[in-house]
């Protein structure tokens, strides 16, 4: 079943240097990941095609994406404690398998209730992505490179993004809103033939057993608690933040700057690349210096910058700025996997990182619509500016409710 063999995945723990396994794990966990961030930016570059071809109203076609990321929030529960009974690899096989097949259906809709069934269980295989991914990824590295290792899975969800935001614009007028659903399925098809040329972690062979809820260690003690709260704080803010920013930055700057949409893709595309490059420092500073003071000159740096954009007026300024707020307010996701790894069980794991993560994206799914409820009141630019109240709010949870485990071996 495998082609490592399992002290191959257990040598990274007791080593700095990365086996072949730790390495099939990171680019198993990083492609699927990918495959999340590309699905849910191609969404919302193809919702104006599909409200024209099936006529749905504007609700209708929003509530495309918030229903996918309900789906997500669901399946990233169920697999999460899915994956802490049965392992990482065959669950994150699964949610390969039930994201193809639904992702492809799509692709032949016929109208909107049809596309919404389709894009919610498509969601459910989504939502297993980040959590089991994180988790395999944390198992199989070594201690001290266990920041970047979470980074470099994040990294996966930007490329992803990335890709997406310049494919989507020259393939969407040839192949149409149809065949963009069945390109989304490549990234799936690569991940599937990887995962299934692959072992379980050492660790979760040795360390899991299949009795209780593996959910209710989350609250198990005060202790718990208190680390569970801050940890669904930190990956609410990370959640609410990115989608709030993401989804209308291209309408912010076609309605304010009157971008065309290929300029809105470019000066999109570079705020995700601030974003890639502000995980990837991040996974690597929080290896040398911490979590918890990393985290918390990123979260500063986020509410600074979230002000200085939405006072940005010209195209350049817009540009630059645009990579430094990305740089900052998505830089934190290269910490968030290594950080849950190393403050819950193996046998618990992988419910933490999904239970939390998707239930924090399913807070950030409120961050299109408050962005603009926001935007009608005031401004676009006050409404963006009145994120860095989220930032401040997260400070505060790092500060008083994470404990530092930095480079501490896995329960």
């Amino acid at each position: 079943m495998s082609t490592s063999s399992p002290r191959s995945a257990a040598v990274s723990q007791v080593s700095d240097i990365p086996s072949s396994y730790a390495k099939k794990a990171l680019f198993a966990s990083a492609i699927g990941y990918a495959m999340d961030g590309f699905d849910l930016l191609i969404l919302g570059f193809m919702l104006g095609a599909i409200r024209g071809e099936l006529g749905l109203s504007g609700p209708q076609a929003g509530s495309l994406f918030t229903f996918t990321l309900l789906g997500a929030v669901t399946g990233g529960i169920l697999f999460g404690i899915l994956s802490d009974y049965f392992g990482r690899v065959r669950v994150l096989t699964w949610t390969i398998l039930l994201f193809a097949v639904f992702t492809g259906l799509c692709a032949l809709s016929q109208g909107y209730y049809d596309l919404l069934a389709y894009r919610t269980v498509a969601g459910l295989g989504l939502g297993g992505e980040f959590g089991i991914g994180m988790a395999l990824a944390a198992e199989a590295w070594p201690a001290s490179k266990r920041g970047r290792v979470s980074a470099y899975v994040g990294l996966g969800w930007q490329s992803g993004v990335l890709v997406a935001a310049f494919v989507t614009p020259l393939l969407l007028p040839h192949i149409g809103w149809r065949g963009m659903f069945l390109v989304g399925i490549l990234p799936a098809v690569v991940a599937f033939i990887v995962r299934r040329t692959m072992g379980e972690p050492e660790i979760f062979v040795q360390r899991h057993i299949r009795e209780g809820v593996p959910i209710g260690l989350l609250v198990k003690d005060a202790r718990t608690i208190k680390v569970t709260t801050g940890m669904f704080i930190l990956c609410s803010v990370q959640n609410f933040g990115y989608y709030g920013v993401m989804i209308w930055l291209p309408s912010y700057l076609n309605s304010q700057f009157k971008f065309p949409l290929m300029q809105s893709a470019v000066w999109t595309a570079v705020t995700i690349v601030g974003m890639a490059i502000g995980i990837w420092l991040f996974g690597i500073a929080a290896d040398r210096f911490g979590r918890r003071p990393v985290f918390m000159f990123w979260q500063i740096g986020a509410a600074v910058m979230v002000v200085v954009f939405s006072r940005l007026t010209t195209p350049y300024a817009l540009l630059v700025g645009g990579a430094v707020m990305g740089f900052f307010i998505n830089g934190m996701l290269g910490g968030l996997g290594a950080l849950m790894s190393e403050l819950y069980p193996t046998k618990a794991r992988a419910t933490a990182q999904n239970v939390l993560f998707n239930l924090g994206r399913g807070v950030g799914g409120f961050g299109p619509f408050v962005v603009p409820i926001l935007a009608a009141q005031y401004s676009f630019p006050t409404a963006i500016a009145l994120l860095a109240v989220i930032y401040l709010v997260e400070l505060a949870a790092t500060a008083l409710l994470i404990p530092e485990r930095k480079g501490l071996p896995l329960e």
